[in-house]
């Protein structure tokens, strides 16, 4: 996965492996695997330290995965439309290239950083923590993270963030989550999107990719949804809602939580092992700290 397209090494982490960077140099020569290792912990680092501050503003974070063009910053808008008016939003787009989907939020009158990624095909905490100072926290309840468009990368790279939301929209097929296990897998939250599509796409079944996702062991909600019409984002809406109220309750005890972030064949490598760095084989479980 990683290794071969790359995307370990980010605008935001290069500086540990460039000239006398951190990790510029290893004991063993520098070995791919331990240079890894090493962007690997930092990351993880890094993210402990965003989600820190997330947590001293209170601030509910959710990351959002999917293809390009499953309806990511679509959703953001319609939701935005919903609950702007008594919840405060701030969003981060990751995106290769343009500030399109962080105008477009802008144009909602909500904050937006845009992150431009360069070559790299997903977000890392390092990007998200740049990114951070350049929001005012205060009063924020909800932070969105749209992740670059992507079903492989972004599902393996802690940003910070208490939970994934995957989508699959009705044009992509309802095979989405068998062919891209490592993905759902760390979801906590699957939208099924673009539902007002179905009736000209007969043969996207969501029932057949809910059985999919569950084939995973995966316990995340299985909502389809539709920024079009009046009532199409009711569970998602109810779902932020009980969200932030679980976080804040979290909170007030001294608890924090995270996703469930997946490994994949390459940080497994790096982490001497096929089982997850917390010691838990794959599985839908979020994390909870204290």
């Amino acid at each position: 996965m990683c290794n071969t397209c790359g995307c370990n090494v980010t605008p935001g982490n290069e500086h540990l492996v460039r000239g006398d960077g951190k990790l510029a140099t290893t004991a063993d020569g520098r070995t791919a695997v331990t240079v890894l290792e090493g962007l690997l912990s930092e990351n993880d680092h890094q993210a402990a330290h965003n989600r820190e501050l997330l947590d001293v503003h209170q601030v509910l974070a959710l990351n959002l995965m999917s293809s390009p063009g499953a309806g990511k910053t679509s959703l953001l808008e319609a939701t935005i439309d919903r609950l702007g008016r008594d919840l405060r939003i701030a969003v981060i787009e990751g995106d290769l290239e343009t500030e399109n989907d962080a105008e477009r939020i802008r144009a909602k009158g909500i904050q937006a950083v845009q992150i431009a990624t360069g070559s790299a095909c997903h977000l890392d905490a390092h990007m998200v923590h740049e990114a951070l100072h350049r929001i005012d926290l205060h009063g924020i309840d909800i932070l969105f993270i749209e992740n670059v468009g992507n079903l492989v990368c972004p599902a393996s790279f802690d940003l910070g963030q208490h939970r994934n939301v995957a989508l699959l929209s009705v044009p992509e097929g309802d095979d989405k989550p068998a062919k891209y296990p490592v993905m759902f897998r760390s979801a906590d939250m699957v939208l099924c999107t673009k539902s007002d599509l179905l009736p000209v796409l007969p043969e996207f079944q969501p029932n057949r990719a809910e059985h999919y996702l569950r084939d995973l062991a995966s316990a995340a909600p299985f909502e389809t949804v539709s920024t079009r019409g009046t009532d199409g984002l009711e569970p998602w809406i109810q779902w932020l809602r009980d969200e932030l109220h679980s976080q804040r309750a979290r909170l007030e005890q001294g608890r924090t939580t995270r996703p469930n972030i997946q490994q994949d064949s390459f940080r497994s490598e790096a982490r001497g092992g096929p089982t997850h760095r917390h010691g838990h084989h794959h599985h839908h479980h979020s994390h909870d700290h204290d």
